[in-house]
């Protein structure tokens, strides 16, 4: 089993930056696609970011191109999601994931984490 702890989140102002990241167990690691979700009080459990195991490609949701960058280092078996440029609506739980395949849909990810508040303030 894949072991993914979140760190990083906090209260920030609209228009600023955090960056989170998520250690994963060290074996096989870069065996796995990893990608970031959110999710927002009563709201379902959406995409925002997906990197392949060798972080050659990556793709984000249309909501937060240009402003978030995915990216990963196998060597620390960590993955991070820089966001910068944050708006009220970016305000959710984000999680971090793995699974076998380079995805944009929840139910391909296999492993999850506990999740870390990001709230953004007006």
């Amino acid at each position: 089993q894949v072991q993914l702890v979140e760190s990083g989140g906090g209260l920030v102002q609209a228009g600023g930056s955090l960056r989170l990241s998520c250690a994963a167990s060290p074996r096989t690691f870069s065996n796995y696609a990893m990608g970031w979700f959110r999710q927002a009080p009563g709201k379902e459990r959406e995409f925002v970011a997906a990197i392949t195991r060798s972080g050659g490609r990556t793709i984000y949701a249309d909501s937060v191109k240009g402003r978030f960058t995915i990216s990963r280092d196998n060597a620390k078996n960590t993955m991070y999601l820089e966001m910068h440029s944050l708006k009220p609506e970016d305000t959710a739980v984000y999680y971090c994931a793995a699974g076998y395949y380079y995805s944009i849909n929840t139910n391909d990810y296999d492993y999850w984490g506990q999740g870390t508040q990001v709230t953004v303030s007006s």
